[in-house]
């Protein structure tokens, strides 16, 4: 490349970057690949800075304008940002005025500026972080079960313990009040999900999805349950196991590497936090006859799970360009179902719907407390994981909190009894949760 093609690249870059923020106005500025940075707006950049590393990142945009090849260009470094979270960031670009603002772009202005990059070469992508199968996970079988969850979940003990609390709890934390830390909420989350089953010494406790474990010791040790958890990662056994040797429950605690679909016995109580997201769609009515069939007669049933507002039609995740790069990138064979199905399939199976409460606000703020604790660890992460899926869990985590902000992802905690006949396993009010 010449130096007069460089300068041209670099003017074309400036004045589109300008034009951009005529119409955003938003406090970030953008730098390109000679140092120099444009704001996006009149303001300053208020520390929030996108880095662009050279003119192959436009002409790959301009190519393919996805959000699958953003995302591939922020975890290869070739986009980058300075002077905060991903979360900041995405609040600075995010509103819907910002984005209504874009939209009244010139299509002539934006053509001029584009055009020098249209024989660029784009920047060079692998496609080493995908999912090696159908990341949909349509038309499943049982042994996919495991390659999803293990794809997941076995990155790496290590890395996890960068961003969660001391108890390794990958799922909502509840927050009494908004200041207290992810410690304290972790731990309160568990409490809160002991109440709700109404956990007591002699119980027979299953906890489907158990991940590190931290469910089944806690009510162990502080309710006194005979508690069997069940996961399919091994990674995640193999700490639960080292974990309730360490505490001393060995009598009191069982874990096994199971699918669900293969389990048997009967328990008094059971959970399943943040499990529900990775069953299927389709596979919803046997995996509710399944917690059924496990259940005692007097059985209560806790069930917690991400859930997204309801539609008119039912569709599988993956049909938004954001869904499917989750599913590409972090949790392959995953689908969200809206909570009105959930409690009528609940129903549907026999199950007496007791309680439902919504923790959205709780999920976006355990979401940014993990965005903003592995991105403070960043040297450390990319020591275990490397530079690409260090920056795809960051832009995950930070998307999550986003999303759970605006309401785009929602949360629930749901309570159901065994059987609608008699008189349910229940005090009269829920004033014993709050003791």
């Amino acid at each position: 490349m010449t130096a007069t093609q460089q300068e041209r690249h670099l003017q074309a870059a400036k004045d589109l970057v300008s034009e951009l923020g005529r119409h955003l106005d938003v406090p970030v500025g953008v730098r390109l690949w000679d140092g120099s940075v444009t704001p996006l707006g009149g303001g300053q950049a208020n520390g929030v800075t996108i880095s662009i590393a050279g003119p192959g990142v436009i002409a790959s945009m301009l190519r393919r304008p996805t959000l699958d090849r953003l995302i591939r260009l922020y975890a290869h470094g070739e986009i980058g940002f300075e002077g905060g979270t991903l979360i900041d960031l995405g609040e600075k670009l995010g509103d819907r005025s910002a984005r209504g603002r874009l939209k009244k772009i010139g299509k002539t202005k934006l053509l001029k500026s584009l055009w020098p990059f249209i024989f660029e070469p784009g920047a060079k992508l692998d496609r080493s972080r995908d999912f090696a199968g159908d990341e949909t996970g349509e038309g499943r079988a049982k042994a996919q079960n495991r390659d999803f969850i293990q794809f997941h979940y076995d990155v790496g003990n290590d890395f996890y313990r960068l961003f969660l609390d001391g108890e390794m709890q990958y799922s909502c934390a509840y927050f009494t009040e908004w200041t207290n830390s992810l410690e304290t909420a972790q731990h309160d989350k568990l409490e809160m999900i002991c109440r709700k089953l109404r956990l007591k010494a002699g119980d027979r406790f299953l906890d489907i999805g158990c991940g590190w474990g931290g469910l089944v010791c806690h009510a162990a040790e502080h309710y006194g349950v005979r508690a069997h958890g069940i996961t399919l990662s091994e990674a995640q056994l193999m700490f639960a196991r080292e974990r309730v040797a360490a505490k001393g429950l060995g009598d009191l605690v069982t874990l096994e590497l199971k699918d669900y679909a293969d389990l048997t016995g009967t328990f008094d109580k059971v959970a399943s936090i943040g499990m529900y997201e990775h069953i299927g769609l389709a596979n919803i009515p046997t995996y509710f006859a399944t917690v059924r069939g496990l259940l005692a007669e007097n059985g209560l049933f806790l069930n917690h799970a991400i859930s997204r507002r309801a539609k008119k039609k039912m569709q599988r995740l993956g049909t938004r360009p954001e869904q499917r790069a989750i599913l590409k990138y972090i949790f392959p064979g995953g689908e969200l179902d809206d909570i009105g199905h959930s409690v009528a399939a609940m129903e549907q199976t026999g199950f007496e719907v007791q309680d439902v409460e919504a923790w959205r606000q709780h999920y976006a703020l355990t979401t940014r407390h993990w965005c903003e604790r592995l991105t403070a660890r960043q040297e450390e992460a990319v020591a275990l994981v490397g530079e690409e899926t260090y920056r795809i869990w960051v832009a995950y985590l930070a998307g999550c909190s986003l999303a759970f902000t605006r309401g785009t992802l929602r949360i629930y905690q749901t309570l159901v009894s065994k059987s609608a006949k008699g008189a349910a396993p229940l005090p009269p009010t829920r004033a014993d949760l709050y003791r």
